[in-house]
């Protein structure tokens, strides 16, 4: 007598649910998500912020336009020279303060090998995140950050520190660049143009990334209009917007480069956006060396007394193309010696807007691909 076959009986055990974070390493920092899973699809996802929060907005109503710059670089710490940047062309504006070609150029240059450092490290961590797909993940990490401390030996000798140099000043630039380490910025761009296809190889052409990335957290040009997605999010879903060509400042108007877009939306187009703008980076810092004019870097110097350092009073809107996108300052000034307001417009805090939107549907372990494809950095999201 044969044998019934086996049935088996699927049981629905409901909607389960789960904190995700904000420890978790693949949140990229102290993000919780409070997930609804139905199995292991996720039915809907909505970001927690506000563990690394630090005030800093506020803390501006109390301290001098001088001593402002350096404070902003711990808000963004893996792009940091993007933060005081923004902060000093926006006082540049309220205050009608030229910048010197000489210095333009160089808070340019500083500008690009940090957007260089930063992608590396995106890539790196992303393939941790992706694990098992790169290698292990530690392979593609290591190899991102052997070019990352290229980066960072080059900016300590230009500027004493690897990380937070701040370079960038009110009126200009704080150091200069010598022959010699514009001739070793050279060679740095010739071993990070080379790195690309070996970083390449272990990312892009690994079928196993492709399929964990392609048709994962698709975001629409319309989605991404709607909610306010910025930098290679935006250009990822196929909308060409660059705040450096957009609204060009220092020396972007007068350097030569593309803005890399895709038309897919999805995790795979924003590795591939990132990616050539590494290349595109190279190419703008090159130009830089080959073209640095001469003169002075600053015209403003800093004073001793911050009490004694005062900007008009009035308002003022500026932003930079930091590497999480459109990295904006809105000033208010009552013609003191420090702010009377002050608001940041925060790249990674308007890209966290999506997830609700893009997660649903996806399983848990593409929702850390999908999470890792925007790139956030929670000191720059709670501030």
């Amino acid at each position: 007598m044969a044998e019934a076959p086996l049935q088996v009986v699927e049981r629905d055990f409901g909607e389960l649910a789960m904190h995700m974070g904000p420890q978790h390493p693949s949140t990229h920092g102290v993000l919780r998500l409070t997930l609804r899973l139905r199995g292991e699809t996720v039915v809907a996802a909505d970001p927690g912020i506000g563990f690394l929060h630090r005030g800093v907005e506020k803390l501006s109503e109390s301290l001098g336009w001088e001593q402002l710059a350096p404070v902003y670089e711990r808000d963004d710490y893996v792009a940091p020279t993007f933060n005081s940047l923004g902060f000093c062309v926006a006082a540049e504006r309220l205050g009608g303060i030229q910048v010197p070609r000489r210095g333009a150029w160089l808070r340019t240059l500083t500008a690009e090998l940090t957007r260089i450092a930063s992608h590396l490290v995106w890539l790196g961590t992303w393939g941790l995140d992706l694990g098992g797909a790169l290698g292990g993940g530690t392979t593609l990490y290591m190899y991102c950050f052997r070019e990352r401390e290229k980066i960072l030996d080059w900016l300590e000798a230009h500027t004493g520190t690897r990380f937070h140099t701040n370079v960038n000043l009110i009126g200009g630039a704080r150091y200069d660049l010598t022959p010699e380490l514009a001739r070793s910025a050279r060679v740095l761009m010739n071993g990070i143009e080379a790195a690309i296809p070996e970083l390449w190889g272990m990312s892009g052409d690994s079928s196993i990334l492709r399929d964990r990335t392609r048709g994962i957290g698709v975001i629409s040009p319309e989605l991404a209009q709607a909610v306010g997605v910025t930098g290679p999010v935006l250009r990822g879903s196929g909308i060409a917007f660059d705040v450096r060509q957009a609204a060009p400042y220092d020396a972007y108007p007068e350097l030569q480069f593309d803005v890399p877009v895709r038309r897919e939306g999805d995790a795979f187009a924003r590795f591939q956006v990132r990616m050539e703008e590494i290349l595109q980076s190279v190419r703008l810092v090159r130009q830089i060396l080959d073209g640095l004019p001469r003169g002075p870097i600053f015209t403003r110097r800093p004073l001793k007394n911050p009490k004694a350092s005062k900007l008009p009073a009035g308002e003022a809107y500026a932003a930079v193309e930091s590497a999480r996108g459109e990295l904006g300052f809105y000033l208010v000034s009552d013609g003191s010696w420090r702010p009377y307001r002050l608001k940041i417009h925060a790249p990674s805090f308007a890209n966290l807007q999506v997830i609700p939107h893009v997660a649903p549907g996806l399983l848990v372990a593409d929702l850390v691909a999908l999470l890792g494809s925007l790139d956030p950095v929670l000191g720059d999201v709670d501030r």
